[in-house]
């Protein structure tokens, strides 16, 4: 359970202690884990009687400190704990950094926890906190660790209330009150505080409403808050809608806006994606949400999303179609009003009611082929069949038969023509009917009543059935250009998805699927900076005069040009949802660019201030030296023995040479990073290299390096001051003598320096040729570059270093080489010389 505080002060912990009291008469076990009281006499009160776990002492920079003893509550282990202040941060050495960490561990042990948290503690309103009080909270509690309680109890107080409280001396001491009322106090901080505390608390509780709802299978509104649904058709007047509903919802605080589009179970989009992403955009700027459902009716799709969501009102625009239309075929604003139930309907007026609804050509998605052949046989069947019956029986009685005959026809044309070629088959289909076989014949006249009922309903079902072959023609055409697009779409998106995000493949895909000449993808930096050309693609289509250029725009920074055929209507739509992959390509390249340009500088600066804590310690440490013994030399005022000069003179040597090494690999370094070192590769002797790399250390080495071993392709000089670094790595941190051993390996010669030191855990083997990677040295005798360097220049002359784990405790470094036979990858000619002396500055694990 947590009580939830607008401001200290209103009585949270006094409220905890007396459920604390309450359930203790009603014989639970309850402890007090910790309680803050401030001071504050009738808080200290409230303690009376209650079982207080004592708490845990802990010392921190000279300073006692102490914290709630989690240990000693769960060896109590009592039914209720009481927790104060769930968003304290615990003193460092204690079990868990946060307290609420601490009532995580309690929960798990299955020991009830009371706890109490203020709302500007919460970490989803740190921001609007700082944004009303001017401070910036510190500690801070997850928003899911409070709303994962099983109850939330709001501890409320009037501004007005609360104020009077701190004057009366009741929250802090009397020297603290002036200034508390002056500022974090003031009424409207906390006016605002209050409103922060009852939306989050509200929010919560709507949370829990939608899954009693759920729970309970209740589809009917509960009007617990306003929610208002608004039906976005991707018309023209959509964004009227949108703002009229973002308005009504304003007037009510806690109100949500949320929009709905609904998309037909055929697949095809009723709107283009440009429209829908913009509408998109413009509810988020209002801070609603948008939705997209399926449907097979719009009208029954939104009511059912607004009951889903316990919706209070439906924003929909009036109809755009004709009054006539609307009166034979009903609109979608009025379905929804009939079936919304108890859900409020908004009508909205608009610009484009009742202007009409520009429908798609009639005109038959067949092919011309096609549509020839139905308008032939439309002519030709009829009157071919006439021949054939009148040739098979001269005066039928029965009308049925023919009737049945000339039916067929038309289903035949129409199922090869489609519907226009199928009507002119009705029509001379009936011509013929009503002159050769209804009485009285060779005339165009009809005697019978049910002849002429009989006619009537042949046209009708003729030019029905001709309606449904073309419609259905259509819709697979559609569906296959549909599915086309979508294919296409997805191959583009699992493209960016696996790093293949250029424009350039954008445009090449477009320009190949449409089959247009040419598409270029413009972008500008503003609206009065020029266009200027990112990627463009062409095809094979031959240039012709009759050639369209036209513009596709994506937003107000963003067109494609198409040069080539002009594109129907249906096809500018995909060609737009081309164009909005397009410029998320362009934004994630942007991002990427940026993330890489943020990674580089956050390495610079680590770099940069690592090589600042660097000269500031490390390089003045050899220096001091040097300084102290050539003034000890020098002085004229004091007189050396022999022994003492040669001390001298001997850490003024050794301090030189340590200053050298540091500085030597500081440059290595910025020539590695900078790219400037050239190996010179050459035919070597592995013999050599490493005798005179290990040459100082030999005294503390096991040499075990045959005569034998091929010759490899490398730097000398460079692979000298690779072995160096890593052998004088490893003696520092040996413990006993350091082995040095080379043998042939599969793919070249391999270089083991074994130590038996403390090695490097698992963890921290991946950033151990890092720079400036002391791992755990405080010797203060290198700067960490040894290893960085030695990896650089391996790299650099084609050979690699690997870490292991010495058995029975220590590193080995793994130095492979490749042979003089093997292929070499770094081949060129050197930008400066490559030193031959080795360096063995040495970095610390």
């Amino acid at each position: 359970m947590v009580y939830l505080g607008a401001a200290p002060g209103v009585g949270k912990t006094f409220a905890m202690l007396d459920e604390a009291a309450r359930r203790r008469l009603r014989g639970a076990d309850v402890v007090v884990g910790i309680v803050e009281t401030h001071g504050r006499p009738a808080t200290v009160a409230k303690l009376e009687g209650l079982e207080i776990v004592p708490r845990r002492t802990i010392e921190y920079r000279g300073t006692t400190l102490t914290e709630m003893d989690v240990d000693a509550v769960l060896a109590r282990h009592p039914a209720i704990v009481l927790v104060d202040e769930l968003a304290h941060t615990n003193a460092p050495g204690a079990a868990h950094a946060k307290r609420w960490q601490d009532v995580h561990q309690l929960l798990d042990a299955g020991i009830d926890v009371v706890t109490t948290v203020n709302v500007q503690h919460l970490a989803s309103l740190t921001d609007d906190v700082e944004a009303v009080t001017g401070i910036r909270q510190r500690e801070t509690v997850p928003d899911q660790v409070v709303r994962d309680a099983d109850q939330i109890q709001l501890v409320d107080l009037s501004p007005q209330q609360l104020r009077r409280r701190l004057a009366h001396g009741n929250v802090y001491r009397p020297e603290q009150i002036d200034a508390s009322l002056g500022a974090y106090f003031r009424e409207g901080n906390l006016t605002a505080l209050r409103e922060l505390a009852l939306l989050w608390l509200a929010d919560r509780v709507d949370d829990a409403l939608t899954r009693y709802r759920s729970d309970h299978a209740i589809t009917g509104t509960w009007p617990a808050r306003e929610r208002i649904v608004v039906a976005v058709t991707g018309g023209p007047e959509t964004e009227t809608i949108i703002r009229r509903g973002a308005r009504i919802a304003q007037r009510a605080a806690g109100s949500e806006l949320v929009a709905v589009h609904v998309l037909p179970t055929d697949g095809l989009p009723s709107a283009t994606p440009a429209t829908i992403a913009a509408q998109r955009a413009l509810v988020e700027s209002l801070d609603g949400t948008f939705h997209t459902v399926v449907g097979e009716e719009v009208p029954a799709a939104i009511v059912d999303f607004a009951r889903g969501v316990n919706a209070t009102m439906i924003v929909v625009g009036v109809s755009r179609h004709s009054r006539l239309r609307q009166a034979l075929l009903g609109s979608t604003s009025a379905e929804i009003a009939r079936l919304s139930g108890t859900i409020d309907v908004h009508l909205v007026t608009h610009e484009a009611a009742g202007a009409g609804v520009p429908s798609r050509s009639r005109w038959s998605a067949l092919s011309t082929t096609r549509r020839t052949l139905g308008f032939a046989g439309a002519v030709l069947a009829p009157l071919a069949l006439t021949a054939l019956l009148l040739v098979v029986d001269h005066a039928p009685k029965d009308l049925s038969s023919p009737l049945l005959f000339f039916l067929a026809v038309v289903v035949g044309v129409a199922i090869v023509g489609g519907m226009w070629p199928a009507l002119v088959a009705a029509l001379a289909s009936f011509l013929c009917l009503n002159f050769f076989f209804v009485a009285p014949v060779r005339q165009f006249t009809v005697a019978s009543s049910s002849e002429l009922l009989a006619l009537g309903i042949f046209v009708v079902v003729a030019v029905a059935v001709a309606r449904v072959v073309d419609e259905a023609a259509r819709r697979t055409g559609e569906a296959y250009q549909a599915r086309a697009e979508a294919s296409t779409l997805a191959a583009l998106s699992r493209s960016v998805l696996s790093g293949e995000d250029t424009a350039q493949a954008v445009v090449a895909r477009l320009a190949e699927t449409f089959a247009l000449r040419e598409v270029r993808l413009e972008v500008r930096e503003s609206d009065r900076s020029p266009w200027v050309e990112v990627a463009e693609a062409s095809s094979a289509s031959p240039d012709r005069a009759d050639d369209d250029v036209s513009e596709v725009t994506i937003d107000g920074d963003h067109r494609l040009m198409l040069v080539g055929r002009a594109l129907p209507a249906r096809d500018r739509q995909a060609v737009e949802a081309f164009g909005a992959q397009a410029r998320l390509v362009l934004e994630h390249r942007k991002l990427r660019e940026a993330a890489f340009k943020a990674h580089a500088l956050e390495q610079a600066e680590a770099t940069r201030t690592a090589l600042l804590a660097a000269v500031s310690h490390d390089l003045r440490t050899p220096l001091a030296s040097i300084r102290a013994a050539v003034d000890g030399l020098t002085s004229p005022d004091v007189e050396l023995d022999p022994e003492d000069t040669e001390a001298l003179e001997h850490t003024l040597s050794e301090s030189t040479g340590r200053l050298e090494r540091l500085i030597d690999n500081l440059l290595d370094l910025s020539r590695l990073q900078t790219g400037a070192v050239r190996p010179v590769l050459r035919e070597a002797s592995l013999e050599a290299v490493v005798l005179q790399a290990v040459e100082p250390w030999l005294a503390a080495l096991d040499l075990d390096v045959p005569e034998n071993l091929p010759l490899v392709t490398t730097d000398p000089g460079l692979l000298e001051r690779v072995v160096a670094n890593i052998v004088s790595n490893a003696v520092r941190h040996a413990g006993s003598r350091v082995r040095v051993s080379a043998g042939r390996a599969p793919d070249g010669v391999v270089v083991r320096v074994v130590d038996t030191g403390p090695g490097v855990p698992d963890d921290r083997k991946g950033s151990m040729f890092q720079p400036f990677q002391r791992l755990g040295d405080t010797s203060g005798t290198g700067l960490g570059l040894g290893l960085a360097v030695a990896d650089g220049l391996a790299t650099a002359v084609g050979a690699s270093i690997v870490a292991e784990d010495t058995p029975g405790g220590g590193l080995t470094m793994v130095v492979t080489v490749p042979t003089a036979a093997a292929p070499m990858p770094v081949e060129a000619a050197p930008e400066q010389p490559a030193s031959d002396q080795p360096a063995s500055e040495e970095p610390a694990r």
